[in-house]
């Protein structure tokens, strides 16, 4: 299978996008800290699409659980995927995919609407995945790991879809094809 040179640099810089957002974070007490990872993830969906949006984000977690430091805190290794934060990183394609499926149309309430779904669905299974690991309720969980990124999340969805949209429409203004 040949992949064309433009296809690899393009999933080349997103996945250099999401190792940067990783390290943009702020420590938290339940044991979770905030960083921008789901907004380079969200955004790879946005410019390169599902295919290769997917792809960037897949590097992005086979490179860290390698060993190469590249998760939060220039963490990296096998042990972050089975840990207690493991589940939110496993189910970036997630919302890699609802971000790519949303930039489809151009309705900002479809992209709202299907952004909330996939970061619902990372918020979900980073806290069972927390539970888990744990050893914690889903209550405690809840507490721990989603209650304090509800707000942030959606913060984040504000701005993936201001972002998103302007570089859609800027790439495609400048005619460089993604």
């Amino acid at each position: 299978m040949k992949i064309p040179i433009r296809d690899i640099t393009q999933i080349a810089i997103f996945t250099a996008i999401i190792v940067i957002c990783a390290q943009i974070r702020i420590p938290l007490s339940g044991g979770v800290p905030f960083t921008l990872q789901t907004t380079g993830v969200a955004l790879a969906g946005i410019i390169l699409g599902a295919k290769k949006g997917v792809i960037a984000v897949c590097i992005y977690i086979l490179l860290g659980a390698a060993g190469v430091p590249v998760f939060n805190g220039l963490q990296g290794g096998i042990g972050i995927i089975a840990g207690h934060t493991g589940g939110f990183i496993l189910s970036f394609p997630l919302i890699t995919l609802s971000a790519a499926f949303a930039a489809r149309k151009q309705n900002v309430l479809y992209w709202a609407m299907l952004l909330i779904l996939g970061f619902a669905a990372n918020l979900a299974i980073g806290m069972v995945f927390f539970a888990a690991i744990l050893e914690r309720t889903i209550a405690n969980a809840f507490a721990a790991a989603v209650a304090p990124f509800l707000l942030t999340s959606l913060l984040q969805i504000g701005i993936v879809i201001a972002l998103g949209k302007a570089l859609r429409y800027a790439l495609i203004k400048s005619r460089i094809t993604i």
